[in-house]
């Protein structure tokens, strides 16, 4: 499974690259926590329509389907730079160096793979459903209110195009490694052990309670 991991920098042209995209990764996972936002706060109003006025949200199951790709997959690229995928790593965690390094590539390009046919999955379904020609552009929309659902479609290449770019970014990585035998690769997620796990949040603990001591 998924522990907690770091990823390391320097001034080369891959880790730039690694950067810029976690920038967009970033931007991506935050629009899926507004998402979640945004459903509890449909969620109160839709509730206290329903007991205050006897009147629901219009449309609430309507909205949530359209939200529901935001808050799925535009924080996959993300969590796939950090390594906090759930993984069974009781092999991998017992291989160092070069043998690492190259478990990590073989199974990152079997994700990327799989990632590419989804997309183009994903793509022809997206492209079922836009149309110029039709009202909304859309030739499908949702029961209620009628939404159009290519937006919601349009999410899900969108976002597993700049989770294949990041792997991509990772085989690089770990092409690089597996080169110069490097036992800290830039760009990748190293799994931290236990100890240093603790010690982090030790540090993290003590740097907030002397932020309060000067308060």
């Amino acid at each position: 499974m998924a522990g907690a991991s770091s990823v390391l920098s320097d001034h080369s042209i891959l880790s730039r690259l690694d950067r810029a995209l976690h920038r967009v990764e970033g931007w991506l996972a935050l629009l899926g926590g507004i998402a979640v936002f945004s459903l509890m706060l449909l969620a109160v109003v839709s509730v206290g329509g329903r007991n205050f006025m006897n009147q629901p949200l219009p449309g609430y199951v309507d909205w949530i389907e359209q939200a529901m790709p935001l808050i799925a997959f535009l924080g996959v690229a993300y969590t796939q730079r950090l390594g906090g995928h759930i993984r069974m790593d009781i092999l991998v965690g017992q291989l160092r160096g070069r043998a690492l390094w190259c478990a990590e590539f073989f199974s990152t390009f079997l994700i990327l793979v799989l990632m590419l046919l989804l997309i183009w999955g994903s793509w022809e379904h997206f492209q079922r459903s836009f149309d110029f020609n039709a009202p909304l552009w859309s030739r499908d929309s949702s029961f209620d209110i009628r939404l159009p659902l290519w937006p919601a479609k349009l999410i899900v290449p969108v976002a597993f195009s700049v989770l294949a770019a990041r792997l991509v970014l990772q085989l690089w990585a770990y092409a690089r490694a597996i080169r110069t035998g490097s036992a800290d690769p830039v760009a990748v997620p190293l799994i931290e052990d236990a100890a240093t796990q603790a010690q982090k949040e030790a540090e993290t603990v003590s740097g907030l309670e002397e932020d309060g001591a000067r308060a």
